[in-house]
């Protein structure tokens, strides 16, 4: 198991290696039941994430996320739990609430434990500036969750 530094170094040097972005492009692939994507790099799967400034600059303020961008945070969600589950061996659930203007909130769950809790809001301009950070964050994310199942352990195995 990589400890949470070296994890998001490596997830900095080489964002397609990361064990956080290999679990995400394993959740595209899961939805693709007609063979859609299947010729489709996998850089080309995770380009909706990148979001620049300039596209950013260009979105509205306040704006309803459409059920394509809400997918997309769910997927990514759904990435971290897996990754935590597969470094801790207890299964992680996720539980999204959004609201129709796009604020919210997802948290995943192991056992009784609440491993992850992300506030969001302005979920229409969700995205990363680079797969770096893409990577980066997903990395973050998933050792802050690894770090309280193993911390809360007996209330992660035993929910």
């Amino acid at each position: 198991m990589l400890n949470a530094e070296t994890a998001v170094a490596e997830a900095a040097a080489d964002p397609m290696q990361s064990l956080f972005v290999k679990e995400l492009v394993k959740q595209w692939r899961a939805q693709d039941t007609h063979g859609t994507w299947e010729g489709k790099s996998d850089l080309t799967l995770l380009a909706p994430y990148i979001v620049t400034k300039e596209q950013r600059r260009q979105m509205p303020i306040i704006d309803d996320p459409d059920p394509e961008v809400l997918w997309r945070v769910e997927l990514y969600y759904n990435a971290i739990g897996l990754a935590i589950e597969r470094q801790t061996g207890v299964m992680v659930s996720p539980m999204m609430k959004m609201s129709h203007e796009g604020f919210g909130r997802i948290v995943l769950l192991a056992g009784r434990l609440v491993a992850v809790n992300k506030q969001l809001r302005d979920v229409h301009r969700f995205g990363f500036e680079s797969m770096e950070k893409l990577a980066e964050e997903g990395e973050k994310q998933v050792a802050a969750g690894v770090a309280m199942v193993n911390q809360f352990s007996d209330a992660a195995k035993y929910g």
